[in-house]
């Protein structure tokens, strides 16, 4: 069994997409080093692009832990057609929407008076940038579900717009014209929030 030449690994965990292909070519073949470098540098990317698909923080690191497992156990059918990271960020956001169905048919109680305010008291408080980050989400959420998508895959986790136009099932363009109106969106939302505060 002949395996693909692996590149060395690089110091920091940000790899091309050509190098993570070849790291996920030669994990198909069995080689262990491989699978390890694959999931250590695509981990914090499925973790990032969960979280923001997720509407449940809690649920983030099981859903990352599930892409993971199911790309593995996928990992013969890889055949690099797209990179690595295409294909496992595929496979995330498969993961997300079974979450959703599997939740949409559970009943979910709470033993709490006002659940809101649990939840509230239960996110961490005093991160450096967290309000920012919880205004932000605020603003993506938002956003229509496709603009909101095309945004994260390009502007935040940095996918070519041809990548994320495969991973949204649609045409480039399209892709650019969602991230275009996401943009104009939250420019507008911010210059709402900026003129609601100097009242």
């Amino acid at each position: 069994m002949i395996t693909p030449a692996l590149p060395a690994p690089p110091d920091s965990m940000e790899s091309s997409d050509e190098s993570l292909t070849n790291w996920a070519l030669a994990a198909r073949h069995g080689d262990p080093a491989a699978v390890d470098h694959l999931v250590r540098a695509l981990h914090r990317d499925v973790l990032r692009y969960v979280a923001h698909l997720c509407a449940d923080p809690q649920a983030v690191d099981d859903l990352a832990q599930d892409t993971f497992l199911r790309a593995l156990g996928s990992l013969h059918r890889f055949e690099g057609r797209s990179s690595a990271r295409t294909w496992l960020l595929s496979i995330a956001r498969r993961a997300v929407i079974d979450s959703y169905r599997h939740a949409a048919v559970r009943p979910r109680l709470s033993d709490v008076q006002d659940w809101q305010l649990a939840v509230e008291l239960a996110q961490p408080q005093g991160l450096p940038g967290f309000d920012d980050g919880v205004a932000l989400l605020d603003l993506l959420a938002l956003l229509p579900d496709e603009r909101r998508e095309a945004f994260l895959l390009t502007q935040l986790l940095g996918l070519p717009y041809a990548e994320a136009a495969e991973l949204a099932d649609c045409p480039v363009g399209t892709v650019r014209s969602r991230v275009a109106r996401a943009r104009a969106t939250l420019v507008d939302q911010l210059a709402d929030e900026g003129a609601s505060y100097a009242l």
